[in-house]
């Protein structure tokens, strides 16, 4: 299971949320038997989506990332509730491209640049509400500071990270969110700014057994920091049948009959690759 913890600092003008997410990333790279590169772009991308979800006022708002940025990993989406629970989707699951120019994994030129980072939430109250950036790295946190401080004006800082083994099984997995509110004055922030510059990364933290909390209260170190929350969080795909057959029904009655022709009908799910199999007389009976 993995772990978020949240944190604030005592005069509540700054909030940091903090992520363990190695068993996340694993069972991702189980389901999608994603290479090295793409298990840790998806992996950045849903710890990502899961600290955001985090954030979430309502039991059945759910937060939607989605990254097309033209390279080669194609597009990744993540979806989260607000709980941080996270599902992941990558469209090309195998890229094998050279290491970077410091020697790791080229998550920028596996993702791309050329393109754009949405985020839809749904939090129940009709048509959900959806943002847009061009990407600006492709590292995924970069980019999700940009769209926090562009779309809706939160000044903040992302750090994510997940190390791969050779064996292609995962070794660490983390990152925090730190967001400041409109009152955070400027002691606060400069502390942030040294606390940063001092932090060693997210994935050299977990090898040094940092807990979240403990990753959580560094970042907000010199700010008299307090725990707000501390929750499980998993890989968690709510598919049924029923959303399955809500999906089939929207083809419409012509598609319907023309699945209706075999026999059995196999639909599978993109997040978890459960497999729902439909006979001709249930795809029938779908028909509006």
């Amino acid at each position: 299971m993995g772990r978020i913890v949240r944190t604030i600092s005592a005069d509540a003008s700054v909030v940091c949320s903090a992520i363990d997410g190695r068993d996340i990333v694993s069972r991702i790279e189980e389901i999608h038997k994603t290479s090295a590169v793409c298990t840790a772009a998806l992996g950045r991308l849903a710890l990502g989506t899961s600290l955001l979800g985090f954030g979430l006022k309502g039991e059945d708002d759910s937060l939607t990332v989605r990254l097309a940025g033209g390279g080669p990993a194609g597009t990744l989406i993540a979806v989260a509730d607000s709980y941080g629970n996270v599902k992941a989707y990558i469209q090309n699951p195998v890229v094998e491209i050279p290491l970077n120019s410091v020697g790791k994994l080229d998550v920028r030129g596996a993702v791309g640049t050329d393109g754009t980072l949405s985020v839809i939430k749904d939090m129940g109250m009709g048509e959900p509400y959806s943002g847009q950036i061009p990407i600006v790295s492709g590292e995924i946190a970069e980019d999700i500071t940009s769209y926090l401080a562009t779309s809706e004006q939160v000044p903040s800082v992302c750090a994510l990270g997940v190390l791969v083994n050779p064996d292609l099984t995962v070794a660490q997995a983390g990152g925090f969110l730190i967001q400041l509110l409109p009152f955070a004055p400027d002691e606060a922030i400069d502390q942030i700014e040294k606390n940063i510059k001092s932090m060693s990364s997210v994935t050299t933290l977990l090898l040094e057994g940092k807990s979240a909390e403990e990753i959580a209260m560094m970042a907000l170190e010199g700010l008299a920091p307090n725990v707000l929350d501390d929750f499980e969080v998993n890989y968690r795909c709510d598919c049924t049948k029923e959303r399955v057959e809500r999906a089939l029904i929207s083809l419409g009655n012509d598609q319907l009959e023309e699945l209706a022709q075999d026999e059995v009908t196999e639909v599978k799910c993109h997040f978890c690759d459960k497999v729902y199999h439909f006979t001709s007389d249930e795809v029938l009976a779908l028909r509006k």
